[in-house]
């Protein structure tokens, strides 16, 4: 029986990474990340739209375009880019948590001063808790989220001054 000869094992299991690659797509997250027995797999997808809807955010708006933003209840892009300080976004969609467990105190308030990668708050997705660092030290001035509220990629959490 003459034997063909094989192929070094793949360790990387393609209908895995089809199954993650769904559930980006159903759930709506830009990345996931999984682990088993040693091989840790991440797939993630770029989020054009995302970026190009940050874009007006750092631009002044026409007087003309604030209007009908703030008519429908979103905050108009002028706003949000006169606001003083660093926006820290969210690096995902979830559920941001404000504090480490339900009733304990949160992790920041408006007015304390924070440090370089200090917890700010958590989104929650899929299950995992994620924390959020500040990016650098400074004064927390704005907290722009609720706690339990759903976000978006790239929206803005918290302005450090």
């Amino acid at each position: 029986m003459a034997s063909t000869p094989k192929a070094p094992a793949d360790p990387i299991d393609a209908r895995l990474v089809r199954k993650l690659a769904d559930i980006l797509t159903d759930t709506g997250l830009s990345e996931i990340e999984v682990e088993r027995d040693g091989l840790k797999i991440r797939v993630a997808k770029t989020l054009v739209a995302a970026a190009a809807a940050q874009a007006p955010v750092y631009a002044p708006a026409p007087v003309a375009a604030v209007a009908p933003a703030a008519e429908s209840g979103h905050p108009a892009p002028a706003a949000e880019a006169q606001r003083k300080g660093d926006v820290v976004n969210s690096p995902m969609v979830g559920t941001v948590y404000l504090q480490p467990q339900p009733g304990a105190p949160a992790f920041i308030q408006v007015g304390d001063t924070v440090q370089a990668g200090q917890t700010l708050m958590i989104v929650e997705a899929m299950k995992t808790m994620n924390p959020i660092p500040a990016p650098r030290a400074g004064k927390v001035v704005e907290i722009l989220v609720g706690d339990a509220q759903p976000v978006e990629f790239g929206e803005a959490l918290v302005v450090i001054e």
